[in-house]
């Protein structure tokens, strides 16, 4: 009698998300899709993956945490259920979208973006028997998972390769939400523009602010950011801003002698940006996916990942791409760049 019960009661938890992910922004058809196309029979372990504004496709941030889920799915023989994050969300959306996952019996499950800190604190607290991985912020539950970078680190070997390469001595750093996270792009990129030549020009603009998270999936502001700073001089930015950024990698492409620097993923290998490539310069690669694998296999091998755990430059969870070859002429003096900041010589500023 107990098992009925049970089984009903998983029965009715999987019919309540799936009428609540239309609620909450969520899974397409293209999403469902491209989830379960990375699975075996899903007869292994259960993921449930929320996704920030954007969601996969947006060649950045999202879609390395994609990969990284895939990856263990195909592995695992496992099931994915993406549900992704409108700009206009509340705390209680978030909070729901994880509930709704719990709910239906997904376990790990993968909040993809600091928006989610509070969320996961509140129902990690819920679902005690379920395990967490938050993406970009530490939350303190013993069922948590805190997956962090040193962005910081990454963005400042890209502004060594910026203020190497550029010819107007004028360079810009777009980000997409004006948050502490994204700070730590901007901090390192232009400390890394200054300790190469401080005498260049750092143009910063952010698309939005606070709580408005619209700035990290607008690529027509990203472009139109873009097109001022090209037009004020720089003639190398830098975005740190979801697929917002893809606006302005357009926009750079359209400007000869200009190049972008991308970011989360190697941007010069996205099939959607093929047409950009030539742009590219390099891209600061943050390795997400490295860090939901780990967390996902934790969880299928009885040991799940708990605390913050740091993907660091010493520890490759960032590094600067090298497609294209556009930054070969200058990798002996990135190099050095990067031992510096290993060994401690050199600190990073996370702040401005």
């Amino acid at each position: 009698m107990r098992r009925v019960a049970k089984l009903s009661a998983a029965c009715i938890a999987t019919a309540a998300l799936a009428l609540s992910a239309t609620a909450c922004g969520s899974t397409s058809s293209e999403n469902d899709k491209a989830s379960s196309g990375s699975s075996g029979d899903g007869k292994g372990v259960k993921i449930g993956l929320a996704f920030d504004v954007g969601g996969r496709g947006d060649h950045s941030f999202n879609d390395s945490a994609a990969r990284g889920t895939d990856k263990a799915s195909k592995e695992f023989d496992g099931s994915v259920k993406d549900l992704t994050a409108k700009a206009t969300d509340t705390e209680a959306d978030r909070e729901q979208r994880l509930s709704d996952l719990a709910d239906a019996g997904y376990n790990p499950i993968v909040a993809v973006g600091y928006a989610y800190a509070t969320s996961v604190t509140k129902v990690a607290a819920k679902y005690p028997k379920t395990n967490f991985g938050i993406v970009d912020s530490v939350v303190k539950a013993p069922n948590a998972d805190s997956i962090t970078f040193t962005e910081e680190q990454g963005s400042y070997l890209a502004g060594v390769a910026a203020a190497l390469k550029t010819k107007t001595k004028h360079v810009g750093f777009i980000g997409g939400v004006d948050v502490p996270l994204i700070k730590k792009f901007q901090a390192g990129y232009v400390q890394g523009v200054k300790d190469t030549n401080p005498k260049i020009k750092v143009d910063v603009q952010y698309l939005s602010h606070g709580s408005d998270t619209s700035g990290f999936a607008s690529p027509d502001k990203g472009k139109e950011a873009a097109q001022g700073m090209l037009d004020n001089g720089a003639d190398i930015v830098y975005s740190a801003a979801g697929s917002s950024g893809n606006g302005a990698i357009e926009a750079v492409n359209g400007k000869k002698g200009a190049w972008a620097i991308g970011v989360d993923s190697d941007q010069y290998n996205i099939p959607g940006l093929a047409k950009y490539k030539s742009s590219i310069l390099t891209s600061v690669v943050k390795n997400v996916d490295v860090g939901v694998y780990d967390f996902i296999k934790s969880v299928h091998d009885g040991k799940p990942l708990t605390g913050n755990n740091v993907y660091s430059l010493a520890k490759n969870g960032v590094s600067l791409a090298t497609s294209g070859g556009f930054i070969d002429d200058i990798q002996p003096k990135l190099d050095a760049a990067k031992k510096k900041i290993v060994d401690g010589s050199v600190k990073v500023k996370t702040t401005p």
